[in-house]
């Protein structure tokens, strides 16, 4: 039962992402996309696998994606892919590959929908929202 994250540890969500496949007694393959980005294609099937578009894939908060003028819906997807592979931190994260599925994780609970295994107890998000109950439930 592989699990795999393409983490940003600064990133809130995908720390919390992150604690949620703990949370179900997972040790996941970490990969910090920002040191060891995916090559082109494996972020092509990434965002395929997801059902997702290239443009919804790309991070514009805290990115030079204004700077870049990536807002320019002319660009093609494979301009918006360069950028991304010349600028890692555009990519959205938390991408999770499991047996499952392809999920962009934002929120993070969306993960859930993926993991091979039920939650094992009570977590809550970093911003105190709690997710999941005693019981390894989902709170409602």
């Amino acid at each position: 039962m592989a699990v795999t994250i393409y983490h940003n540890p600064s990133c809130g969500t995908s720390r919390n992402t992150l604690a949620l496949i703990r949370n179900a007694g997972i040790e996941p393959t970490i990969i910090e996309y920002l040191k060891s980005p995916p090559a082109r294609q494996e972020l092509k099937d990434l965002i395929r696998r997801a059902g997702l578009t290239v443009r919804e894939a790309i991070r514009a908060k805290g990115t030079p994606f204004a700077e870049l003028g990536l807002d320019d819906m002319s660009l093609t997807d494979e301009q918006l892919l360069d950028a991304m592979e010349a600028h890692p931190i555009l990519i959205n994260r938390p991408f999770v590959v499991t047996e499952m599925g392809v999920r962009l994780s934002r929120p993070s609970e969306l993960v859930l929908g993926i993991l091979p295994q039920p939650q094992k107890g009570a977590f809550t998000k970093e911003d105190g929202e709690a997710v999941i109950d005693a019981k390894g439930r989902r709170v409602v």
